[in-house]
């Protein structure tokens, strides 16, 4: 039978195969992980659709596949082996460009009548010649190879019958293993790159990198930003901090507190949780708020869905999960889809001022930046005060500057109405 990556939802098209976590020839059991596969939303693991032995795999590690494609034999059980391959599968992996040879046609040899190897195989002079395998690589592994100049020929494989795997490339060139002459050769002489060193590009850097460059290239943004005095917000949470851990185990951080602010003013401001259709402008009805989260294998932006009615104590424990899920590589396809509006708490790295991209297709994304004390006028007087700044690029298509600005003031009214001796706002009721 064929294994085919599934559809796992209308804005995930393709799939990139990190891992392969079986072998050819390995036994695997029903639901048992299969293959690790990245997407522009996530990273996940696919199980095994039937019990069986794995004979087949036609999308190598790196590969990027449509959702759908075949990347996979397995002669399931009750199947009869020649009915698990056939010649659709090999049409349909030579239409995407997946080299399905390398893995069998490497180090094959003769075998005897009982399957024992050793067969002397009759020549001109009669003498027994050693096979010379015949290597084959997939796309991935060229392109990297062509990258930093590696000579494919001189790497030990150490994929299945010795097919040459990116680990394999990656492994050669973090350790050096090639002159600098062939480096400069492979690059056309660039002098400058020859002494560069160079990091392999992974799967999720690969797929941040073309969704960053698709909202670059497609969506005309424009950006503002506000100062608001949080001087309320800060004692709140430091009055609420310690109970909160104790309660509920979730530590309280500013971001729930900016989440919630931030969906309880597009509920008020719809044009920002919207997105760009050549058809019109699509108004969402849900709230569901993406927070940007620095994950050891690159940017994730897990979803609080339905944010808007959620209250502070909510939000800061679903965002404990998400963020911990992404941490761990462990986030669902469910945490990460369906976002209308993201928030990106650079502020948790120091910032003060930054303009992060629009997440394509929202329409907007709002920059958190850090909590520091200034030196503010209040009345006829100076007093230090706790400010921040709220920074939000949007999509110039949907909004002009007065919508956008609107926003912006309304969250940081809502922001600055938060205080210990003040009203409480529903959202923050913790």
């Amino acid at each position: 039978m064929r294994i085919e990556l599934p559809q796992v939802g209308e804005s995930v098209t393709e799939g990139m195969i990190g891992k392969w976590l079986k072998s050819v020839g390995e036994r695997v059991e029903k639901y048992d992980p299969l293959v690790e596969v990245v997407t522009d939303k996530v990273n996940m693991e696919f199980p095994s659709p039937a019990s069986g032995v794995l004979t087949r795999i036609l999308a190598q590690e790196g590969d990027t596949v449509p959702m759908g494609a075949a990347i996979a034999e397995m002669a399931a059980d009750g199947e009869d082996a020649a009915e698990s391959a056939g010649p659709a599968a090999d049409e349909q992996a030579e239409t995407q460009g997946i080299d399905t040879l390398g893995t069998y046609v490497a180090d094959a040899a003769p075998v005897g009548p009982t399957g024992s190897g050793g067969v002397p195989m009759a020549t001109d002079d009669a003498t027994p010649a050693p096979r010379q395998p015949r290597q084959r690589y997939s796309p991935a592994v060229r392109r990297l190879a062509a990258q930093h100049g590696v000579d494919l020929a001189r790497v030990a494989g150490t994929g299945m019958g010795g097919r040459v795997t990116l680990q394999d490339v990656r492994g050669v060139v973090e350790a050096g293993e090639f002159s600098a002459a062939e480096h400069g050769a492979a690059r056309s002489g660039d002098g400058a790159n020859e002494r560069a060193e160079r990091l392999a590009i992974t799967p999720v850097r690969r797929m941040i990198a073309a969704n960053m460059a698709r909202s670059a290239s497609e969506i005309p943004q424009a950006w503002s930003m506000v100062e608001a005095d949080v001087s309320g917000l800060v004692a709140v949470r430091e009055g609420l901090k310690a109970e909160f851990l104790e309660r509920t185990g979730a530590g309280l951080t500013f971001l729930p507190f900016f989440v919630a602010a931030a969906a309880a003013c597009l509920k008020e401001h719809p044009l920002l949780n919207s997105s760009w259709d050549e058809d019109g402008i699509a108004l969402h009805r849900e709230v569901n708020v993406g927070v940007a989260v620095a994950a050891p294998e690159g940017l994730m932006v897990p979803i609080v869905h339905g944010a808007d009615r959620l209250n502070v104590s909510a939000i800061a424990q679903r965002l404990d999960l998400l963020i911990k899920r992404a941490r761990a590589g462990r986030l669902e396809l469910a945490d990460v889809q369906g976002g209308t509006f993201t928030v990106n708490n650079t502020g948790a790295l120091g910032s003060v001022a930054s303009r992060p991209l629009v997440n394509p297709p929202q329409a907007a994304i709002l920059a958190t930046e850090a909590i520091v004390k200034r030196p503010v006028v209040v009345g006829d007087g100076i007093a230090i005060r706790s400010v921040m700044n709220l920074g939000l690029t949007f999509d110039h298509r949907i909004m002009d500057g007065a919508e956008a600005g609107a926003f912006l003031q309304a969250v940081k009214a809502r922001l600055e109405s938060i205080s210990p001796v003040g009203e409480v706002l529903p959202e923050v009721v913790v």
